[in-house]
C-alpha cells in the first residue's frame, strides 16, 4: 500500500513539473488528428496559396491566347503638324492654255454652229458664219476668264490636321503561330497545376514528418516519465533499505544518480517536443501559438504491395515526371512556332474615319484590305533558333531519363527501408517483453538484497530503450512510407494506408 501511495505522489509531482516545463495551460492545447492537420496545411499554407494564384494567372493566360484568334479592334487618334502643306501647283498648265483661249476668242473664224433657237432652227438650222464666229468667240473669252480665275494651286493636305478613326486587324493565316501559342499556354497551365500538386505532396510529406514527430515526442515523454517514476520509487526503496541497514550507502547514491539522469532525459524530451511543436505550427500556418496534441498514433503495416507496383505507378502519376513530359510538349510547340515563321502571315485589315479636322478630303472614309507579310531572309537566325530548340528537346529528354532513374532508385531505397523497419519492429516486439520481464526480476531481486541499484537502473533503462526504439522504428516506417508514396505519385493515399485494417497502432500505454 505504501508503494502505491508513493507511486501516486510521484506521478502527481511529475505532472506538475511537466506543466511547468511546458509553460502552457491545458486551455492552450489543441487536439488535432492527422486528417485535420492535413486539411489545415493545404488550406492555410502560403506555398499552396501562392501556387493557387499562379494557377489562376495561367488560366487567364490561356484565355488570352484564345483571343489571338479574334480580330483586334482599336480606336486611333492623332494630331499632326508637318513642315509645310501638301499641294499640287498647276499654274504652268494655266499659263499654257490661257493664250489659246484668248487668241481664239479674238481672232478665230468659225462656221457651222447649230442654231440653238427652237423657233427658227427649222428654217435656219445652221447659223451664218459671222454669227457663228461671234458666238464661239464669246464662249472662248468666257472660258479664258474661267481659266484665269480658277484655282490652279491645289491643297492636298493642310499643314496641321487631326483625326479619329477605328481600325481592325484579323489574322487569317499565320503558319501555325496562333495554334502553337494556344497549345503552349494550355501546356503551361497544366504544368503549373502539376507543380501545385507536387507542392501539396511536398507539404504533406513535411506534415507527416513533423506531425508524427510530435507523436513520437509525446510517446517518448511518456516513456521518460515512466522511467522517472520508476527511478523515483527505486530511490525511495533504496533510501528505506539503506536506513534499515540492508544496503550500503553507495547503492543509495547510485539510485539518486539514476533518478537525476532520468529527470534530465525527461526534460530533454520536453524541450525537443517544444521545438517540434513550433515546426509543426509553421507547417499548419495557423495564427496564434498553442501546443498541438496529436490524436493520430504511429502505425505500421506487416505488408504492402510489391515494389514493382510503385515503379509502375510512378510513371503514371508522378507529378515530377508529368512536369517533364509537359516540358517536352512545350519544347515541341516552341519548335512548331519557330517553323511557322517560314510561312507568310495573311490578315484582313480595315479603317473607318470617325471624325477629323483639316484632314485631306481626298482620303476615303473607310477602307478594307487583305495583307500579307512573308519574311524570306533573316540572316539565317531563324534556322539557328530552330536548331537550338531541337537541342532543348534533347536536353529535356535526357533530364527525363535522369529523373526517371532517380525516382526508381528512391522507390527502391524507401521500399527497402520499410522492410528494414518492419523487421526491426517484429524483433522489438519480443525484446520489449523480455526487457519488461528482466526489469521486474531485477527490481524484485533488489528489494531482497540480491541485486544492486545499478542493475535495477540498467534494467529500467533497457526497458525504456526497447520502447523508444520501437517508437522510433515506427516513426521511421511512417516517414519512409510517405517518401515512397511521394515518389510513386500517390502521397494523397497516405491516409488510406494509415486506415487499413491491418495497420498496427504504436500507442504507448
Amino acid at each position: 500500500m505504501d508503494r502505491i501511495i508513493k507511486l501516486k505522489v510521484g506521478i502527481l509531482l511529475l505532472l506538475l513539473l511537466s506543466m511547468s516545463a511546458r509553460g502552457q495551460s491545458p486551455a492552450e492545447q489543441r487536439r488535432i488528428s492527422f486528417e485535420e492537420a492535413l486539411q489545415l496545411t493545404l488550406q492555410n499554407n502560403y506555398l499552396i496559396k501562392q501556387s493557387g494564384h499562379q494557377l489562376q494567372q495561367m488560366e487567364q493566360e490561356v484565355k488570352a491566347a484564345k483571343g489571338l484568334r479574334f480580330p483586334r479592334v482599336s480606336i486611333n487618334a492623332g494630331y499632326n503638324v508637318m513642315e509645310d502643306r501638301i499641294h499640287f501647283d498647276l499654274t504652268p498648265v494655266r499659263d499654257a492654255i490661257l493664250p489659246l483661249y484668248q487668241t481664239l476668242g479674238s481672232y478665230g473664224v468659225f462656221s457651222g454652229v447649230p442654231n440653238p433657237d427652237p423657233a427658227t432652227n427649222g428654217v435656219l438650222p445652221i447659223l451664218p458664219d459671222n454669227v457663228s464666229t461671234q458666238a464661239v468667240r464669246k464662249k472662248m473669252l468666257d472660258g479664258a476668264t474661267s481659266v484665269k480665275n480658277a484655282t490652279w494651286d491645289l491643297t492636298i493636305q493642310e499643314k496641321q490636321f487631326a483625326m479619329l478613326d477605328a481600325g481592325f486587324l484579323w489574322p487569317l493565316f499565320t503558319g501555325g503561330k496562333i495554334n502553337a501559342a494556344n497549345k503552349a499556354a494550355q501546356i503551361k497551365y497544366e504544368t503549373v497545376a502539376l507543380e501545385n500538386l507536387q507542392k501539396s505532396y511536398e507539404l504533406t510529406n513535411e506534415l507527416i514528418e513533423r506531425y508524427f514527430g510530435m507523436v513520437l515526442a509525446d510517446q517518448s515523454i511518456l516513456v521518460r516519465e515512466e522511467v522517472k517514476n520508476t527511478m523515483l520509487l527505486h530511490y525511495q526503496d533504496a533510501d528505506k533499505l539503506q536506513k534499515q541497514g540492508q544496503i550500503a550507502n553507495v547503492e543509495l547514491l547510485n539510485a539518486k544518480l539514476y533518478l537525476a539522469d532520468s529527470e534530465r532525459e525527461w526534460q530533454k524530451s520536453v524541450r525537443q517536443k517544444s521545438i517540434l511543436n513550433e515546426a509543426l505550427l509553421n507547417t499548419l500556418a495557423e495564427k496564434g501559438s498553442f501546443e498541438v496534441r496529436p490524436l493520430t498514433n504511429l502505425f505500421y503495416l506487416d505488408s504492402i504491395e510489391q515494389v514493382s507496383y510503385f515503379y509502375a505507378l510512378a510513371f503514371q502519376k508522378s507529378p515530377l515526371l508529368a512536369q517533364l513530359n509537359k516540358k517536352k510538349e512545350l519544347a515541341n510547340e516552341g519548335f512548331k512556332a519557330e517553323k511557322s515563321g517560314q510561312f507568310p502571315t495573311i490578315a484582313l485589315t480595315g479603317m473607318y474615319d470617325i471624325a477629323n479636322k483639316d484632314l485631306s478630303p481626298y482620303l476615303p472614309g473607310y477602307m478594307v484590305g487583305l495583307g500579307m507579310k512573308w519574311n524570306l531572309f533573316e540572316g539565317s537566325s531563324q534556322n539557328k533558333k530552330i536548331k537550338a530548340l531541337g537541342y532543348q528537346k534533347l536536353q529535356v529528354e535526357d533530364f527525363y531519363q535522369k529523373t526517371s532513374s532517380d525516382i526508381h532508385t528512391a522507390i527502391n531505397k524507401y521500399y527497402q527501408e520499410l522492410s528494414m523497419y518492419r523487421e526491426q519492429l517484429q524483433m522489438l516486439e519480443a525484446s520489449s517483453d523480455l526487457a519488461s520481464e528482466y526489469f521486474r526480476v531485477r527490481n524484485k531481486a533488489f528489494t531482497e538484497g540480491m541485486a544492486t541499484s545499478a542493475q535495477v537502473a540498467d534494467a529500467s533503462l533497457l526497458m525504456a530503450k526497447a520502447k523508444i526504439d520501437k517508437l522510433q522504428a515506427m516513426y521511421g516506417y511512417d516517414v519512409s512510407l510517405s517518401k515512397l508514396l511521394y515518389y510513386a505519385g500517390i502521397t494523397d493515399q497516405f491516409s488510406q494506408y494509415m486506415g487499413r485494417t491491418s495497420a498496427k497502432n504504436g500507442k504507448t500505454e
